[in-house]
Formats: structure tokens, sequence, C-alpha cells
């Protein structure tokens, strides 16, 4: 069933991983499994079998090719610097070709214990890895890279996070595993070889382009620059979605450009710059408004690891990386205008295009008003006089708003292309659905008394994100007051 393993990262020196087996479950049962993912890897789907695939996918039965790995890796975690974190309750079966010829890692996460453990089960709850399928797979439908979801089973067991929860095992995919904490492991061992072994891996797999360049300080400063391309446009495209990661720590920041590590993530609903969601975020520095800054902070760690690949001068080594970091909130500015120009309805460029989006949001602000419905509404607003009954019910105070439309309007009518094109950029770019943290947490209490519909229902929404649900629950509306979910937790 499973495509030919490559086995790249496990065969790096042993010292840069770790092999590792996961430990059988109980009786796990597959409750998801993402066809559509499987046929672009490869799966032989003809032959797919089940059981089979429920053994496999939670960790009870290797498949034939692979051989598990924990990876090993350290990180700031809230600025703090761990030396060693690692895979503690992940492990990578192993590489595939996809259908397009990319190397896809696929990872077992929740699978057990592994020598980077720390003490901890290696086991993950329910709850976290319904919500990584659902927001991994609804972030893919909006078109924001990122890590997806194969497949997900529980495992029969329960595992105590405060009280004890139901288990499960969920299958990631993702371009690769590497972070920049990744790097920071082995740079605060001094370990350039294996720095070496890191960057041309990232360079090969993710920025082939840059082998052209034969001089090694020329190719690892260039694959500084490549990765800070990607995440300055990762972060701009999270705050099109009012996306919220929770934990923007160094190990979470991938050099493939995804976004990884779902855990206390969430999207928000009426527009506050200073919303966070994560439980454990008590100084609100991951909030929304920040994430901005800290790409640009955990980018600088990056670049340090570089350092003895850039130049054996560490002094020009420095000076040579610092124009890249310096200019990352420029570059991170044009993506944020990119990205909001086209929720805006607009595909041409004019200087004042961001103070226009930014007058909208502090609308929001001041209105109170919901965020993914706010821009999903613009489509009935686009013609002076028009139907704009739905975008002004979302705001408690609309006297901004009203002074911001004729200037939108206004800025429209230099797009040249016809109200209805408008429309439909409009709603082709703004969802009509995203999963918002009361329904996610609806769907987790409800499979966590072994009730799967109301997951799988948000799953068919989401995935579809551009199309009004039809049918009896309202996925487009924002929570009402006694259903907002305020805080969302790890589960490691």
């Amino acid at each position: 069933m499973f495509p030919s393993f490559s086995l790249r990262y496990a065969r790096f020196p042993d010292h840069m991983r770790a092999l590792s087996q996961p430990t059988p479950v109980a009786s796990p049962r597959l409750f998801a499994f993402n066809r559509p993912l499987a046929e672009e890897l490869g799966f032989d789907l003809q032959g797919y079998d089940d059981e089979q695939a429920t053994q496999v996918f939670s960790g009870n039965r290797t498949p034939e090719g692979a051989e598990p790995v924990a990876m090993a890796y350290a990180g700031h975690q809230f600025a703090n610097f761990v030396p060693q974190l690692g895979d503690g309750r992940a492990l990578l079966l192993g590489e595939v070709v996809d259908q397009h010829g990319r190397y896809r890692d696929i990872q077992l996460k929740g699978s057990g214990r592994t020598p980077f453990s720390r003490g901890g089960d290696g086991r993950s709850p329910l709850g976290p890895v319904l919500r990584e399928y659902l927001v991994s797979e609804a972030m893919h439908a909006l078109g924001v890279p990122t890590s997806r979801a194969l497949a997900a089973v529980t495992t029969g067991e329960r595992v105590v996070r405060g009280m004890p929860e139901p288990g499960a095992v969920l299958t990631r995919v993702a371009a690769s595993h590497l972070r920049v904490g990744t790097f920071q492991y082995f740079a605060a061992r001094g370990d350039t070889e294996a720095l070496r072994l890191l960057a041309d891996e990232a360079i090969e797999r993710h920025y082939p382009h840059l082998q052209a360049l034969t001089d090694d300080g020329e190719r690892y400063l260039a694959l500084l620059d490549a990765v800070a391309e990607r995440q300055a446009d990762l972060v701009a495209r999270w705050m099109g979605v009012g996306f919220i990661h929770g934990v923007m720590n160094t190990d979470n920041t991938a050099i493939s450009g995804e976004t990884i590590d779902y855990g206390p993530c969430a999207f928000m609903d009426r527009f506050n710059p200073r919303t966070v969601f994560s439980s454990i975020d008590e100084q609100g520095r991951y909030a929304y408004v920040n994430q901005p800054v800290v790409l640009q902070w955990n980018l600088a760690r990056f670049a340090e690891t570089l350092v003895p690949l850039i130049d054996s001068d560490s002094d020009r080594a420095v000076e040579r990386a610092t124009p890249i970091i310096r200019d990352l909130a420029e570059r991170y500015e044009a993506s944020w205008r990119q990205v909001m120009r086209a929720k805006l309805g607009l595909a041409t460029e004019e200087d004042g295009d961001g103070e226009l989006a930014q007058e909208l949001l502090d609308a929001m602000q001041q209105g109170r008003a919901d965020f993914h419905l706010s821009f999903r509404y613009l489509a009935d607003a686009v013609e002076a006089g028009g139907e704009a009954a739905r975008l002004g019910g979302e705001f408690e105070q609309r006297e901004a708003l009203d002074a911001w439309l004729p200037r939108w309007r206004e800025r429209l009518g230099r797009e040249g292309v016809s109200h209805a094109d408008i429309v439909a950029r409009l709603q082709a770019t703004n969802p009509a659905v995203v999963p918002r943290n009361h329904r996610v947490a609806e769907a987790i209490a409800a499979a966590e008394q072994d009730d799967f519909g109301p997951f799988e229902a948000l799953l068919a929404v989401v995935t579809d994100p551009y199309t009004m649900p039809a049918g009896e629950v309202d996925y487009t509306r924002p929570p009402r007051d006694e259903e907002r979910v305020l805080r969302t937790f790890c589960g490691t």
C-alpha cells in the first residue's frame, strides 16, 4: 500500500537522529484517512486494506521499507533556549517521492516514547490530533503552505493531561521536518559538519536552484535569503486568514516555509490585533500582531547557525547576513500588502493600498467586527448604494466603515474591470468558512464521546472554504458570547 521510502534522514550520522520504534497500542481504530493526499503521495489504493492501514497508522506495524527515526533538534521556547528537544512523541517513517517528484516526509505523532521524550509518555490526546487534522487541511484549502494530515486513529488507550483523555495518533506529511531548531541543535554543539549536511539537504529538497552556486559561502547565504523569503510570505498569509499559530518557537519554524506543529493555534473571530489563544502564552509574545516581529527574531536565530558556513571569519559572516535579517520587515510588508490587495479585490498595485487595508482593519477593531465575515461581505458592498446590510451588521459601530467604503469603491474603480469581476475576486479570496475555535471544540467534545459526525461535517466544509455551506449548522457565523473558546492547549 505504501510507496517506496527513500530513508534520506535515516542515513544521516547516528548523532543526528535516533532509531526508534513506535509503541504498540491496545485497540486502534482508523477514523480519518485522506485518500486524495494518499493518491498524491503514490499510495497503492487498489490494494488498500482498512485493517492493514489501521495497524500501520497506529504504529502497531511498521510499513515495509520504513526505518523510523526520532529527529534531534533544539529551540528557543518563548525566547528561552533549550539545547535539546527532539521528537519526543513523533517518529519519521521516511520520505517518499510524490506524484510531482517532490520528497515528502511521513511522520507518526503520538506514537510513544523516543530517546528525546524527556520523561514524557510520547502519546497524544485525541483533541490535539483532531485540531491538527482540521486546521492543517483547512490551511491547505486556503492556499497557505502547510504540513498535511494523512490519517488519524484512536488508540483505545487513555493518556493523562490533567485528567485521562482518549489517545490518538496522527500521520503527518510535510515537505520536510527540518526546523530552525534542527540547525540550532548542532550549532550549539559546534558541529559544523552536521550543519553543512542539514544545509545541503535543505537546498536539495527545498531550494534546488541554489545548487548552481559553486561558492559555499554564497550558497549558504542564499539559503538564508530563500528561507527568509518563504517565511515572510507564510506569515503574511497567516495574517490574511486571521490565523494565530500560538507557539512560534524556533523549533516550530520550518526551513521549507510550511506551517508546522499545530498546537494551541486558532483563527481569530472579532478583529483584535492583540488576540492570543494559547494557554501558555501569558505575556502575549505570540499574539496575532506580534507574529511578523517574531518571524524576524526567529530568522535571526537561523542566521546565527549559518555563520560558520557563510564565512570562516565570523565577523564577515555576520556582516553578510545582517542585511537579510534587517530587510526582512520590509519583505514581509510587501508580502502582506499583496495578500491584503487580493482580500480587497485588487489586482493592480498603488502606493496607498497598504493604508487602505489597515484602515479597514482599524474600522473592524473599532466596530468589534468579525474578521472573516467582514471581508467575505465586502462582495455585497462593491457598488455604491448596493446591498451592504450583511457587512454593516457585523459592526457594532460602523462610522469608520461608512467613511472607508467610498475610498475603497473609488480605488476599485481604477481596476478597470466590472463589478461582477470584483465580486468574483472577493468571493474567491475571502473564505466563507474557517475552522472556528468553538466549532473545533464541539467536534473534539463529540469525538471524545465516540461521535465523529461533527468532526467529519466540519472537515467537509473547511476543506471547501470559499463555498457557502448548506445545512442546518451555520458554519460561517462567529460564536455567540457563551460559545467563545478563549484558550487552546498544546496537548504535550
